[in-house]
């Protein structure tokens, strides 16, 4: 009967020390299983930063932060008093122009043109006088009358009043016609070049009516009311909801053969846990400064991070820029 109870004792004291090795190892294989690798990013949207060329003051802002805005509203309004002064100048600079090119297109007063033609009737009027007494004294000369001198002057005297008749000719046509093709193309050309100058000065007014680029929420309003703005500094932000996207960053080893066009499943727990489908479609990695490189130890290698982007397949309502996204699967193309 000892014996038996010997027995029994040791084979219960066998099943308990098997029992403990067991739920040792059991416990040893749960604390040592190695955690599922969970992805994590966010969401991200496209931002325009909306500045104007023109440095001034900022006079009006007509959009507040959180606001939503539609492309080409009006969001703000530049004071710059030095593009209303360059408007002036270009428009008395047109005005200039403009009369000088009437100028050259009318040609010279009715008075001129009527003092040129008194003059080649006169000139005309002592040209025919000289004539006669040219013929006279020519005839005398042929005569052997006069002297051959008297001669020569009388017509030198004929030949001056021709000429002088030609030069009044030309005066009275050039004042019936006007100026010249190139005066009148420079004249033009004036005209052109200070039209040129009032569109570029009413390019630069029109700077200064800002407008928004694209359909979007006002995220950023930099400068206040009254503020000084150089050219190209931003003065709002606008963030475009409808062309958002998930981001991750990946070490090299956990991408498992992920490439553009897989399709991925993620989890926004700021929406209550919704999951989206999401289809991969920029893969790259990134900068050397955003490199995560593993301990080197046997066996290792340094692993280069990668950017992955992600778009969603259809509009997320709620999604906004910095929300978490949890990767929970993927699906080749």
């Amino acid at each position: 009967m000892s014996e038996k109870k010997q027995n029994y004792n040791l084979v219960i004291g066998v099943i308990a020390l098997l029992s403990i090795i067991v739920l040792i190892a059991l416990i040893g294989y749960f604390v040592s299983k190695p955690k599922p690798l969970i992805i994590q990013g966010e969401a991200e949207a496209s931002e325009y930063r909306v500045s104007g060329k023109v440095p001034g003051r900022i006079e009006e802002l007509y959009v507040k932060e959180g606001q939503m805005v539609r492309k080409g509203d009006t969001i703000a309004f530049i004071d710059s008093p030095e593009v209303r002064a360059k408007m002036a100048q270009a428009q008395g600079a047109v005005k200039s122009a403009e009369a000088q090119n009437l100028k050259a297109r009318n040609g010279a007063r009715k008075e001129q043109i009527q003092g040129a033609y008194e003059l080649w009737q006169q000139a005309q009027v002592q040209e025919d006088v000289m004539r006669k007494s040219f013929e006279r004294v020519k005839n005398l000369y042929d005569q052997k009358v006069i002297s051959a001198q008297k001669y020569d002057e009388t017509k030198a005297k004929y030949d001056a009043s021709v000429a002088q008749t030609r030069a009044a000719k030309s005066q009275y046509d050039m004042a019936v016609e006007g100026a010249r093709v190139e005066d009148r193309m420079a004249a033009q050309g004036l005209v052109d070049r200070a039209m040129g100058a009032m569109q570029e000065v009413e390019g630069y007014m029109g700077e200064l009516y800002l407008t928004s680029p694209a359909d979007g929420i006002v995220s950023e309003v930099y400068p206040k009311v009254g503020e000084l703005v150089g050219t190209g500094s931003p003065v709002i932000s606008v963030t475009d909801l409808a062309d958002s996207w998930f981001t991750f960053n990946v070490r090299e080893d956990y991408l498992h053969g992920l490439s553009q066009g897989d399709e991925i499943t993620v989890i926004v727990p700021a929406l209550d846990g919704t999951e989206v489908t999401a289809t991969v479609n920029y893969l790259a990695v990134r900068e050397s400064y955003a490199t995560w490189k593993a301990t080197k130890e046997t066996g290792m290698y340094d692993a280069k991070t990668f950017e992955v982007r992600a778009v969603p397949n259809t509009e997320v309502k709620g999604l906004r820029p910095g929300m978490t996204a949890i990767v929970k699967a993927t699906k080749k193309k």
